[in-house]
């Protein structure tokens, strides 16, 4: 019996975007560096709670990503709750 409410993973729907993009024979999908930091802005949060500061969070971010971030544009384009799409709809 298939599940009445399906969830997705984050990791699912990067897959999905890349496979239909991909179908579309377009690039895979980026985003400027204030728009990723505004996307993570809920984990930011979480992990600066946890005691975690922006070079700590920026250097997760580059090893998992490979990608260019530093912890000063963490501090400029961090997104709080009440600028998020989803604010408050944590999902795990």
């Amino acid at each position: 019996m298939p599940d009445p409410d399906p969830t997705f993973t984050a990791e699912q729907a990067a897959q999905a975007n890349t496979a239909l993009r991909a179908a579309l024979d377009l690039p895979p999908e980026a985003f400027p560096v204030a728009q990723f930091v505004a996307m993570i802005s809920d984990e930011i949060e979480q992990l600066r709670a946890a005691g975690r500061d922006d070079e700590a969070i920026a250097q997760i971010v580059r090893e998992s990503t490979g990608g260019v971030l530093t912890a000063e544009d963490i501090s400029e384009h961090y997104a709080p709750p009440e600028a998020r799409g989803w604010a408050g709809q944590h999902g795990g």
